[in-house]
């Protein structure tokens, strides 16, 4: 069985995509408590380590190394400040890089990197990657929905392969949109007769008008909004009234505010292909959408790490 390593790991979607696709995760590692409550409760056979990954001086050796090191700064639903310090931990993710030499890694983040304003910061992680001895291939911007998640999704991926295994990595070809299997949909994943107000499970707070800016709303033939870690923005559920534009980044309710409701967040999960998976009472709501929505869908992650060469992926 091939082994990895995992960093920035949060509760452990991308770690239960590397079982699935038949690896071994020796270690993971991440700096929120309760992402590691989460990871235990799932994937309790992993060596989780919490804290800074700065504080990590030593690491197993493993066949993979992932990574989906914080994107806040990058990210559309986020602080969109590219001169975070934050966004610079990929520079940690190199150290890791070098000091394990694993035969590939893989890093996932927010699309929001491509853009012309952050593209320095992009290409400084090819840079930083390339001359750890990696083939690195041009990095893609992949949606979940294309390869099976209920959730419009769009990711970017780097994926490298060490250079002296002369391998070069293609990423896997959709699986799911026209002339492909159907796209699944929210009505495919959430019950359409459960209509239900679970009181303490969503986010029950005023549609302020920062969330009334754009349109939030997906219905049941259709896969959810991206399902985002701030639990004020979440995506409403399909059982709420469409939003209509009513002027320049402004919507409002085709129907009662009152008949509408956000995610809850074990809808959430199900739409993140966490469905199943156990989420302690220990946090608060906020703290559960929070892992869930940083959280990289299983299924996505294993298409990507299931394109990884058989050379590589044999232990």
């Amino acid at each position: 069985m091939p082994t990895a390593i995992s960093l920035f790991t949060g509760c452990g979607g991308s770690d239960k995509g590397l079982v699935n696709a038949g690896y071994q995760v020796v270690m993971a590692n991440d700096i929120m408590p309760y992402a590691k409550e989460v990871y235990a409760a799932n994937l309790p056979e992993t060596d989780f380590r919490l804290g800074g990954i700065a504080e990590i001086t030593k690491f197993p050796p493993a066949d993979l190394l992932a990574g989906c090191y914080p994107c806040q700064g990058y990210s559309q639903g986020g602080a969109r400040d590219a001169t975070r310090k934050i966004n610079t931990l990929y520079e940690e993710f190199g150290r890791a890089l070098r000091a394990i030499r694993p035969k590939a890694f893989i890093a996932e983040n927010v699309p929001g990197m491509a853009r012309s304003n952050n593209r320095h910061f992009l290409d400084s992680q090819l840079q930083n990657f390339g001359t750890a001895g990696y083939n690195v291939a041009f990095p893609k911007i992949v949606n979940g929905a294309e390869y099976g998640l209920p959730q419009e999704r769009r990711r970017i991926f780097i994926v490298g392969i060490r250079s002296d295994l002369g391998i070069e990595y293609q990423f896997p070809n959709p699986t799911h949109g026209p002339s492909l299997k159907p796209i699944v949909t929210q009505a495919d994943c959430l019950s359409e007769t459960d209509r239900t107000w679970p009181h303490g499970d969503f986010y029950d707070k005023t549609f302020h008008w920062y969330y009334l800016s754009r349109d939030r709303y997906r219905g049941w033939n259709r896969p959810s909004k991206t399902v985002l870690a701030n639990a004020r923005h979440m995506p409403l559920h399909p059982m709420s009234p469409p939003l209509v534009k009513v002027g320049p980044d402004q919507w409002k309710f085709d129907g009662s505010a009152d008949e509408a409701r956000r995610l809850s967040y074990k809808e959430a999960a199900v739409l993140q292909d966490l469905g199943g998976w156990v989420f302690p009472d220990t946090a608060s709501l906020m703290s559960k959408y929070k892992v869930i929505g940083n959280a990289v869908p299983p299924i996505l992650f294993q298409r990507v790490v299931e394109a990884v060469p058989q050379e590589v992926s044999n232990a």
